[in-house]
């Protein structure tokens, strides 16, 4: 079964079937007046609702946004917004000597926090509250995992000994990718897939 367009969707367990890359979905909500965010999880959501019969509209630009970060010394208790939080070096030292590692790095969930804080100006957030995003002991916002299925797909094929005749491997995943992606089938690679395609990819 093909991808339907969006607007002749009945319900989202329907839209839940298909694929749809995160540009899809931005314009989707523009085009229904509904609120545009950066994340795919949060995006799905707001089409969720949508279907549900609650329209979220985008929200007015806050003063949280148009604040300008006046803060110099870094403490546990200093909020994301009032200090402008960035990934750059500042934080990743102040992050360093937090956790004791020395060339730390972000993680997907912290990342996803920040993001989260910044499009709902959660004033409350704190560089404390991130650390524990780090170590695991609170959740505020996740990763979308899903945005990695086509990363996947593409493994599996090429550690798939079926594909080592195709001349040019990555163009023949995107095209069996794009037959598994506009359909309900499972996002997934297998070998009985390939089988089943052949002839088209």
């Amino acid at each position: 079964m093909n991808r339907p367009e969006f607007d002749s969707i009945k319900d989202y367990a329907e839209f839940s079937k298909y694929y749809w890359y995160r540009d899809e979905l931005r314009k989707i909500c523009k085009d229904h007046g509904l609120k545009v965010v950066s994340g795919k999880i949060e995006l799905n959501k707001i089409i969720e609702e949508y279907f549900n019969g609650n329209k979220i509209v985008p929200e007015k630009k806050s003063s949280a946004r148009r604040k300008k970060a006046t803060v110099t010394e870094l403490s546990d208790d200093t909020g994301i917004l009032e200090c402008g939080f960035t990934f750059g070096n500042r934080f990743r030292d102040f992050f360093s000597k937090r956790t004791g590692v020395e060339n730390f790095k972000f993680n997907v969930d912290m990342v996803a926090t920040v993001k989260k804080v910044k499009e709902t100006c959660d004033e409350s957030f704190t560089l404390g509250d991130l650390l524990d995003i780090y170590y695991g002991r609170k959740t505020y916002a996740t990763y979308d995992k899903s945005a990695l299925q086509w990363n996947k797909f593409v493994k599996d094929f090429c550690s798939d000994d079926a594909t080592n005749g195709f001349e040019n491997r990555l163009k023949t995943a995107a095209n069996l990718w794009k037959i598994v992606r506009e359909s309900d089938r499972d996002k997934v690679y297998s070998r009985e897939l390939l089988e089943e395609f052949k002839d088209r990819v």
